[in-house]
């Protein structure tokens, strides 16, 4: 067999050996900015882009040779990003529900994955997380959590695209009990990973202002920079935590990073809840970025944050699942269903983040916030073939009237029928081919039947 390859229009080199893959029928929402729906669509891939995007009846033969994926009764879009997520906390899903955030972190959360976290089992807890985001149409994640060279491991094996967070904590933490070995173990990480693969960008994941201190926090934002990756945060999560920046600086945690010289495009903050106009300008000033957790919010009783009013400020807002410890699943669809009308009870306005900014939330948003967008968000010839199609033939999803809306307010992740990543086939006709699904639940089963605190 031949391994000559081929330069594509895009510039990728291509294997001569390598079919072309074609997406048959069905409605493609491109995600292009005020693109409208291609009826009829057919989106051919060759190698890891897409090559051509067609629709309507006249679209003329097919590519000979090409695999074709059948997405009749279908809409084609862009693979979602879940841009927060701590994947390996599939362990702790149902572990400590019902209870305050801090006393969930500090009294279940802290203790558990103290006792219990290693490279095995954060590797078959990122392996569930990576089923199940397959399976629910996520095709990128961003995680932030220990032992992430597991998790490396998980997301290689499954063939998810991914940003992968070493985590950064004042305090003895799974895999780094002394607390100042938490910035060289971070660098060592990045170091070991920085050229793994296309698909993978590792970073660090500084906690959060509360729990690191301020060399803590500049010293990873110079690592960060220095290898030309994002840093992540939780910023402002609860208010007890707004408090706690306050007694300690004399300022709000917005203003406390801006004189540390956090902020900046390279910045990803999740949660932003408890945040003033002033915080909301400076950071719309600065670039930084933003991921919305809405369910994990709702579920700790953190609160709501104003993605309205940030959206106005133009800031990047990405979506997050956050962890299964505080959501309890990693489902996009349903995310997007409970910004949209999360904002709107909270706002007292129907008419608050609309389906279509949701759902570029998940797609577009999330990619520009962890500096993927050139590659990944939306469906144009040269991009990555990161697509998913989702099976409208089901009882919920009829009629269609406006499929940007159907997607954000009846869909579900189990609706996903086919997902790509990079050009790869990882599920077709709902069955994964990177993982064993089976084996995967089995042993998160026996490893979580002694978990305790």
């Amino acid at each position: 067999m031949s391994t000559h390859a081929r330069t594509s229009e895009t510039g990728s080199r291509l294997p001569e050996s390598r079919p072309d893959l074609v997406i048959e029928g069905g409605i493609a929402l491109t995600m292009v900015h005020e693109a409208a729906p291609l009826e009829n669509a057919r989106i051919i891939v060759r190698g890891d882009r897409i090559l051509e995007i067609q629709s309507g009846p006249k679209k003329g033969d097919l590519p000979p040779h090409a695999e074709i994926l059948d997405a009749r009764e279908g809409i084609i879009m862009p693979g979602l990003v879940n841009a927060h997520t701590h994947a390996a906390m599939t362990l702790f899903r149902g572990f400590a529900d019902d209870l305050p955030l801090s006393t969930w972190l500090h009294q279940k959360i802290f203790p558990a994955e103290a006792k219990h976290l290693n490279e095995e089992t954060v590797y078959w807890g990122a392996l569930l997380a990576c089923l199940e985001m397959i399976a629910s149409g996520t095709t990128t994640f961003s995680d932030g959590y220990f032992f992430q060279d597991a998790t490396i491991r998980a997301a290689h094996q499954a063939g998810l695209r991914a940003v992968v967070a070493q985590g950064v904590i004042d305090f003895p933490a799974p895999g780094v009990p002394d607390p100042k070995e938490n910035l060289s173990n971070g660098r060592r990480f990045l170091e070991r990973w920085i050229h793994f693969s296309d698909l993978i960008t590792p970073g660090l994941f500084c906690h959060s202002p509360v729990t690191c201190s301020d060399d803590t926090l500049v010293q990873a934002m110079e690592s960060s920079r220095s290898f030309s990756v994002p840093l992540q945060t939780h910023l402002s999560e609860t208010a007890e935590e707004v408090a706690a920046v306050v007694r300690k600086t004399g300022v709000r945690p917005v203003r406390h990073l801006d004189r540390l010289g956090l902020l900046c495009e390279g910045l990803i903050c999740a949660h932003a809840i408890h945040l003033d106009d002033e915080e909301i300008t400076l950071l719309a000033k600065r670039g930084v970025k933003i991921v919305h957790v809405p369910e994990s919010n709702m579920k700790l009783s953190s609160g709501v944050a104003r993605v309205p009013d940030m959206v106005a400020k133009g800031l990047t807002i990405a979506l997050g699942t956050d962890g299964c410890g505080s959501n309890n699943d990693l489902d996009l669809f349903k995310e997007m269903d409970s910004a949209a009308k999360l904002s709107k009870v909270f706002e007292m306005n129907p008419v608050s983040l609309d389906a279509f900014t949701v759902l570029k939330m998940a797609t577009i948003s999330g990619a520009k916030a962890l500096g993927l967008e050139k590659d990944i968000g939306t469906l144009e010839p040269g991009k990555k073939a990161d697509i998913i199609v989702v099976d409208i033939g089901s009882p919920h999803l009829v009629p269609l009237y406006n499929p940007f809306s159907s997607l954000v307010y009846s869909a579900m992740g189990s609706d996903v029928k086919h997902v790509m990543v990079n050009g790869r086939i990882l599920y077709k006709d709902r069955r994964c081919l990177t993982l064993d699904a089976l084996e995967i639940m089995s042993k998160v089963r026996k490893l979580c039947r002694g978990m305790t605190v």
